[in-house]
């Protein structure tokens, strides 16, 4: 399988870490969308959101966990972010893995409408 964030995981492709538990990586995106934009995934393939199971939902928890951790770890907790899930190609998931966008450090825009954006 040629899954990108699986190679950075293992260490195939560097990434700029952030946290990580037995689980899960948070780590920066490479072309970020606000001055703070991290991509948490599951070490575990999971294509989308979609195919997430019953025995998946103990790891879609600590997903979020480790959500708020990097968002206190990067001071952005107390002004606000916003955490993203994009499933599905009309969604703009770029990626067959799960993953969640975290972005903050600043005022973000409303969400809504039709647009280009990646995340």
């Amino acid at each position: 399988m040629d899954d990108l964030f699986l190679k950075i995981v293992d260490g195939t492709i560097p990434s700029k870490k952030v946290l990580e538990t037995d689980n899960v990586l948070a780590f920066h995106d490479i072309q970020p969308a606000a001055p703070v934009h991290v991509l948490i995934i599951p070490k575990k393939y999971i294509p989308s959101m979609n195919a997430v199971t019953e025995e998946d939902l103990p790891l879609i928890a600590e997903i979020h966990r480790v959500a708020v951790e990097v968002a206190k770890k990067l001071g952005i907790a107390e002004s606000g972010y916003r955490l993203i899930n994009n499933c599905g190609p009309d969604s703009g998931q770029a990626v067959g893995h799960l993953h969640y966008h975290l972005l903050g450090g600043a005022k973000l825009g409303a969400l809504t409408g039709i647009s280009d954006s990646h995340f």
